[in-house]
């Protein structure tokens, strides 16, 4: 019981066996040993699995520390440094808890824990005054200095009072003990009187092991031990010839030990062998990274996971330069290997060769993904996809590599910006002239037909506009001559984005802005290649300037150059690393694609007809195209011209000033006065066809007024404004970037080339009214002929009628007469007038010399036109009244007559039925016409009168009562000069009459 007491204070280290508090130095004690009761930690000890051979372990180490809160070394040693100290100026209770406030991760490293600590010898007063006292003034510092040399002068105190309270103890422990060594030392000595002690042959707990007898091995069996020495007291002296007191026993020691290396000899080799495998085990365990690796880094492949790849790979090389190390070391000290470091080393070689087969197989196929990347760059929207080559070139970088990454992606994507402007534009070109040879080769559209489409300015909304301006055919050729041109030039998606796309990526890698999420690579290797040099600056400018002027050459022959005559590249195979055509982007609202390059290899389209048309030198123009189709697309055209243009001098290598600067500003001068040039042309013929729009129709809101002037005004205005646009080119000017100075004003010459276009219109559109009028028009159209080429909306239109339209007998001439009479008042007082001040307004510019042209050429027609009309009448006229007047029964036969002559009214009759006419045809004309008829009755009746030499009384009162009976008839439509000649005739009257009447 008493032992087992004194195990269990030893087990808890506690002094008391029944303790009130659990002592609080034990608080602070090792942790490395878990704190259970031992009957629990015997049992537990059983419980677990262990070697059959632990019986002959010793447990001599299993000791608790004498000092509380003390630490072990990695290898188990105990030393007398605490876990944690109270500071020693006396800041604080815990040094640990201020360096952790601080950031500092004492927990985990041991080494720098210990440099705070004072009760280790690598304690570094500077580096804890630093860290701990950081903050510390110069009052506080004083003050620990104080408290500092109390506490050693109260440990120096607390020592001093040891000694001095028990120095006779330390005295008698003294004597005793050098009494004890003389008596152990003398025993046996003759000269001794005394009797030595007795002393404890007990053999000590941490006695020799048996195997290890003072050198000596086990003898051989049969042989006779060595008989001890006579004197049996002199034996178990402390001498040198005694064996310092073990000579008495070493002969049962080594008969224990015989019998011992017969019981537990082969339970020792087993031992041994058990020792051997677990090593080798434990350096499987030890280098089951190694082992690892090779797979992962192949399932990071696999799986392209490059940031474990590039993980996996590094612990690679950290474990082959581990084992270089360790090689490295054995040759500079001249010492062997061990077997752990040999088997270390050949692991880590055939790992490094396996990996580094793997990490290259992978460079190349990164390298060839990253030099074919491009093709897809463009093509996709998603913006992680288009930064997937930074990772390629990071991933690269990452590894390690003697080329340039990111040099070689930029070189590729030249190249394939390069190759792919030539050959999208190569394709488009062909596949325009294709389709323009076939529009070319088909029948030309009917006036009636042409007459239908110019009808389309006058629709309001921009899509009806587009579907109605021209026919199927053209419309198809002008959507695929935009969308070629887009895939060109747009910024959103074509080949321009892409140059511009790829110079801003140049400029980042120039600038150094894209290297700053590049890694550097293993131990900086890769750092090199984050700068670019001036050269390869110098040579990406360049490589900019020339795809620039690539696509300018490219637009600019499309505009400037006449037709194309080869077309069998369209025939040829396409290689397969072909960049996409702008056929895939132009499918057309009128057709499928697919119909127009149906080709047949026998019979390819011919050559377009060489008829002189005016449309033939112009590759970018679609035969038979009319003027609205031209502006409507051309606008477009030039507006994705200006952006395109503006865009290529932003880019830095286009500097302001430049040859190439120029070259921009040539390119959209050249395709505008081409565009204008052509679009001059298809204006003049579309004047001439004007005269179809004539369709003898009134207008809903103008009963007076065809149909006419309206669709001429939406002509011209429509034609004036697309101009405008394509001339200014006013959606770009007025945009923020136009300060580079690419798009100009138009010079002279292109403003007086619209300014007698537009005169030139006004003069074909009035012939042809004039022509419309004088001759009649056969309305009688083949339905089918006048249906091809009209789409849906439109042949609807033309089938339906409006019930309550009324309609004119085309084939009167007087109805043709006074509605074109009402026309050109319109033209010449509203419409003309507008187009004018519209056209002063578009191009700022003043027409005072061409408005007096224009007006006298309308006053000139309309009188042609009025005369016209009205000569008959005024024929017809002057026929009843000189045949009235002059007949025999003119006279009177009574002295006071009071009834007009019967061709009074027969010419009022005629005037009924003009007024009729006119007021059921052109009411505003009514006015104009009877006034004019009525000078006209007056003007005959005068010369009518001067026929006759005399008058009597009754004839003076005859002629008199005829003459106000024509003018109080028709006297709101009396004029001044009616009036006038109503005098002359009067005084006439009265030069005639008889002498006896006078007087």
């Amino acid at each position: 019981m008493a032992n087992d007491g004194r195990l269990i204070l030893n087990h808890y280290n506690i002094s008391n066996p029944f303790p009130t508090e659990w002592p609080a130095e034990n608080d602070d004690s090792d942790t490395s040993e878990p704190d259970i009761p031992l009957k629990a930690a015997t049992q537990l000890a059983h419980s677990k699995s262990r070697s059959r051979y632990t019986v002959l372990e010793r447990n001599g180490g299993d000791r608790r520390s004498l000092v509380p809160g003390s630490e072990k070394t990695r290898d188990g040693v105990e030393n007398l440094v605490q876990r944690d100290e109270p500071d020693p100026l006396g800041a604080t209770d815990s040094v640990v808890r201020a360096l952790r406030q601080k950031g500092l991760s004492v927990d985990d490293d041991q080494r720098l824990r210990n440099r705070f600590l004072l009760s280790s010898t690598t304690f570094t007063p500077t580096l804890y005054l630093s860290q701990v006292h950081s903050a510390a003034s110069t009052q506080s510092l004083l003050q620990g200095l104080e408290y500092l040399s109390q506490s050693i002068d109260q440990k120096s105190a607390s020592l001093k009072v040891l000694v001095e309270s028990n120095f006779e103890r330390f005295v008698r422990a003294k004597s005793t003990i050098d009494n004890v060594y003389t008596e152990m030392r003398n025993q046996g000595n003759e000269p001794q009187i005394e009797k030595p002690r007795t002393h404890s042959r007990h053999a000590s707990r941490n006695s020799t092991h048996f195997r290890n007898i003072s050198g000596q091995g086990l003898p051989a069996p049969g042989v006779a031990f060595q008989k001890a020495p006579p004197n049996d007291k002199k034996k178990h002296a402390l001498t040198k010839e005694s064996e310092y007191g073990v000579q008495g026993i070493k002969v049962p020691l080594i008969e224990v030990a015989v019998k011992a290396e017969e019981v537990w000899g082969p339970a020792l080799g087993g031992r041994d062998r058990e020792q051997n495998l677990r090593m080798i085990l434990g350096s499987i365990e030890k280098s089951q990274g190694v082992f690892e690796v090779g797979v992962a880094i192949s399932d990071c492949i696999k799986r392209k996971d490059y940031d474990k790849l590039v993980k996996e790979y590094s612990r690679a090389r950290r474990y082959a330069d581990d084992a270089r190390k360790t090689a490295d070391v054995a040759i500079h000290n001249s010492s062997p290997l061990t077997e752990p470091q040999v088997h270390q080393i050949v692991l880590s070689g055939r790992m490094w060769l396996q990996v580094e087969d793997q990490i290259d197989a992978f460079k190349r196929e990164v390298w060839r993904n990253l030099t074919s990347f491009q093709a897809n760059l463009a093509m996709s929207t998603d913006r992680s996809h288009q930064e997937d080559h930074m990772t390629l070139i990071g991933v690269l970088l990452e590894l390690g590599v003697e080329d340039n990454p990111i040099w070689v992606w930029l070189l590729s994507r030249y190249d394939y910006l390069k190759n792919k402007i030539n050959s999208t534009f190569a394709r488009s070109r062909v596949e325009i002239e294709v389709l323009r040879r076939r529009v070319a080769n088909a029948e030309k559209p009917s006036p009636y037909l042409s007459a239908i489409h110019l009808k389309g300015a006058t629709r309001q909304s921009s899509e009806d506009v587009a579907k109605q301006l021209d026919t199927k055919p053209v419309l198809e050729l002008w959507n695929l001559i935009y969308q070629s041109l887009s895939n060109l030039l747009s910024v959103q998606g074509g080949l321009l984005g892409e140059v511009i796309d790829f110079w801003s990526r140049a400029q980042s890698f120039i600038d150094g802005n894209a290297q700053r999420v590049l890694p550097t690579g293993i131990d900086g290797s890769s750092r090199k290649h984050h700068r670019l040099s001036s050269d390869g600056t110098r040579d990406l400018q360049k490589g900019a300037l020339e795809l620039v002027d690539l696509l300018r050459e490219n637009v600019f022959s499309f505009f400037a150059d006449p037709p194309i005559e080869d077309i069998s590249s369209l025939y040829s195979p396409v290689p397969a690393d072909t960049p996409n055509t702008p056929r895939s982007a132009t499918i057309s609202p009128f057709s499928q694609p697919e119909h127009r390059f149906r080709l047949d290899l026998l019979s390819p389209p011919p050559p377009s007809p060489k008829r002189g048309e005016y449309w033939e030198e112009f590759a970018f123009w679609p035969p038979y195209a009319n003027s609205l189709s031209g502006v409507y697309y051309l606008g477009k055209i030039m507006d994705l011209l200006g952006i395109a243009t503006i865009e290529m001098a932003f880019i830095s290598p286009v500097s302001p000033g430049s040859p190439e600067q120029e070259k921009l500003k040539h390119l959209v001068g050249g395709a505008r006065e081409r565009s204008l040039r052509v679009i001059c042309a298809a204006w003049s013929g579309d004047a001439e066809k004007c005269k179809m729009l004539e369709d003898w129709t009134r207008k809903s809101d103008q009963s007076d007024l065809t149909r006419m002037p309206a669709h001429f005004a939406a002509i011209e205005s429509f034609v004036l404004s697309g101009i405008q646009k394509i001339v200014y080119i006013s959606n770009v000017v007025n945009t923020q970037k136009n300060t580079t100075g690419i798009v100009t004003p138009p010079p002279n010459k292109l403003v007086q080339m619209m300014r007698t276009q537009f005169v030139t219109s006004l003069y074909k559109a009035l012939a042809g009214m004039v022509e419309n009028a004088e001759k009649p028009v056969n309305l009688d159209r083949d339905p089918w002929t006048a249906d091809q080429g009209l789409s849906i909306d439109q042949q609807s239109q033309r089938g339906s009628v409006d019930p309550n339209r009324d309609t004119i007998d085309t084939s009167n001439r007087n109805l043709r007469m006074l509605l074109t009479l009402s026309n050109l008042k319109a033209l010449q007082t509203e419409i003309v007038p507008q187009l004018v001040s519209q056209f002063e307004a578009d191009f700022s510019v003043k027409l005072t010399d061409e408005c007096k042209t224009i007006y006298d050429v309308l006053g000139q027609i309309d009188r042609r036109l009025f005369q016209s009309y009205i000569r008959p009448t005024e024929e017809r006229l002057s026929t009843i009244i000189r045949n009235g007047i002059s007949s025999p029964k003119w006279p009177p036969t009574t002295e006071r007559p009071t009834e007009v002559r019967p061709y009074v009214y027969e010419g009022l009759l005629l005037l009924v039925y003009i007024h009729t006419e006119v007021s059921t045809t052109a009411a505003t004309l009514t006015p104009q016409i009877l006034s004019y008829l009525l000078e006209h009755i007056v003007s005959s009746l005068l010369q009518a009168f001067k026929m006759r030499s005399k008058y009597n009384l009754a004839s003076m009162m005859q002629a008199t009562l005829d003459v106000e009976f024509f003018a109080q008839t028709l006297s709101q439509y009396n004029t001044d000069r009616a009036s006038e000649i109503t005098s002359q005739v009067y005084l006439e009257l009265d030069r005639g009459n008889d002498s006896d009447l006078k007087n």
